[in-house]
């Protein structure tokens, strides 16, 4: 019965309670218990709270500080806008004093008017002027009429253009030039190149001159013979020139263009 009790009895769930009233039980017996661990905590309670109202207070100062030079900016940008808006209405006025003074609504003002008279003059002309012209196209100045043209005059005329196209026909024109360095190349040491430069100087074309000639030296004792010639291009061409020097082909192993350039 006594287990039965203890189990529905609500003790247990209210401790609390029964602390504080032994608490409160103990301090009228004996004063109040942990006094100077309270007292420590009530003091650093007590200056915890005068930190933050430290801080707070410098915090407020500080805004009042940024409230007045707030205070200064705007009132500077005050009188800036108001000097401004005075300059402005000065300019306004000395501008409106300085136009120019109206016309008076009674005087008529035509400055692109031209008498009548003026106006008449190219019309009265005008018939002149046609007749001119009529007369300037009946005039040939070249003299292509036929009919007034006499057959001795046509003759004489006909002989001295025979003899301007003859004369044009006879003057040598001018004749383009180009020299071209050519490199002639053989076939291994053992080929007689005074041989082959003689064969290629045998060429003989219109239009074509041979020129200064050399051997230079390749690699592995093979030298190549570089030639210069002159040619016309109308009747000389470098292709030809190419086919003709490697016919020699006991010679001649290929033939390059080492320079080429206009006279």
């Amino acid at each position: 019965m006594a287990v039965d009790y203890f189990l529905h009895d609500k003790i247990w769930f209210e401790k609390f309670k029964y602390d504080d009233a032994e608490r409160r039980f103990y301090e009228q017996m004996n004063g109040p218990m942990g006094g100077p661990s309270h007292q420590q905590s009530a003091s650093t309670t007590s200056s915890g709270a005068a930190g933050d109202q430290n801080e707070l207070l410098s915090r407020i100062s500080h805004l009042e500080v940024e409230n007045q030079n707030l205070r200064s900016v705007v009132a500077d940008l005050q009188t800036a806008i108001f000097k401004l808006e005075s300059r402005l209405n000065a300019l306004e006025k000395s501008s409106t004093s300085h136009q120019p003074s109206s016309v008076p609504p009674t005087q008529k003002v035509e400055p692109f008017s031209v008498p009548s008279k003026k106006v008449e003059l190219p019309a009265k002309k005008s018939e002149p002027a046609a007749a001119e012209e009529d007369e300037d196209d009946d005039i040939d100045l070249f003299g292509s009429d036929d009919e007034e043209e006499d057959q001795e005059a046509a003759k004489v005329r006909e002989e001295r253009l025979r003899q301007y196209a003859e004369k044009k026909a006879k003057k040598p024109g001018l004749i383009a030039k180009s020299s071209i360095l050519l490199d002639v190349k053989p076939w291994d040491d053992e080929t007689d190149m005074a041989k082959m430069e003689e064969c290629v100087r045998s060429i003989h074309m219109d239009g074509l001159v041979w020129g200064a000639s050399k051997l230079v030296p390749v690699g592995y004792g093979i030298k190549k013979l570089q030639i210069q010639c002159v040619v016309e291009d109308e009747k000389v061409g470098t292709d030809i020139l190419e086919e003709e020097i490697t016919k020699f082909e006991d010679y001649v192993q290929s033939v390059d263009i080492a320079a080429f350039n206009k006279i």
